[in-house]
């Protein structure tokens, strides 16, 4: 199966160069066993993998996973500090298999408010990793887009304050070199597990023209197959950007 989506992908052309994907689905794929929601976080760590390999065989330049939002921090102490474990063993368990695959990492967000060992072990990943030519792979951890925009404000208007910048020149791009991706284009596919259908304040001004795909699978259950699938479906549609296709 995974194959013969594989060869379709190559086939049709057209591959999106950066792909973002919102994870949900954890805790309902965990309370559906009977489990902890905990194990459910712990079940999504093979997912990132078959998508991180999954991109890399489909041609994919830029992943981006929105890990932990900056809203996740007022779930249940108990929960969080799980989910922060499992970020610290993931990056550390993860890190030499990224490095020989060619995966340039890049954390996003505010990790000021992260304990000082996933902080460390973040560090660590994004330094090993420096030079990554295959997959340029973001991890958004402690994000929020209004946050992000916010933070894009403040850094333009420091740049008035400074004599830097004239007002009359902050323009779409201005604002856009002051985002996280700065450099990066912006996604061209959003995938959203769980079947929820909102953005849930996710890359708000980067995805202004993105692909949706939305999926009832649960994170946990999302594979290769899976992003091939929806990789197939993006390959069919007609991007416009607004314009009228020419008859």
């Amino acid at each position: 199966m995974s194959s013969e989506l594989l060869q379709q992908i190559r086939e049709g052309g057209r591959v999106p160069g950066h792909v973002a994907v919102i994870m949900d689905g954890n805790g309902r794929w965990a309370k559906g066993r009977g489990l902890p929601r905990y194990r459910g976080h712990a079940a999504g760590m093979d997912s990132v993998r078959e998508v991180i390999e999954g991109a890399i065989e489909a041609g994919v330049r830029v992943l981006t996973l929105f890990a932990f939002s900056q809203e996740n921090w007022n779930r249940p102490e108990r929960e969080v500090n799980a989910l922060m474990k499992l970020l610290q063993l993931y990056v550390t368990r993860e890190r030499n298999e990224l490095v020989r695959q060619g995966v340039e990492v890049h954390v996003h967000g505010d990790t000021d408010r992260l304990a000082a060992g996933p902080r460390r072990a973040i560090e660590a990943i994004q330094a090993a990793t420096v030079g990554g030519q295959v997959l340029h792979l973001n991890l958004m951890i402690s994000y929020g887009g209004r946050a992000e925009l916010v933070r894009a404000a403040r850094r333009l208007a420091e740049r008035v304050r400074a004599g830097e910048l004239d007002p009359g020149d902050i323009d779409e791009t201005a604002l856009a070199d002051e985002l996280y991706t700065a450099g990066l284009p912006d996604p061209d596919l959003l995938i959203r597990t769980s079947g929820e259908q909102r953005v849930s304040n996710f890359m708000l001004w980067q995805v202004a023209y993105t692909e949706l795909y939305i999926t009832p699978l649960l994170w946990p259950e999302f594979r290769r197959e899976h992003l091939f699938e929806a990789i197939c479906d993006y390959q069919g549609r007609e991007r416009r950007f607004g314009r009228v296709t020419a008859v």
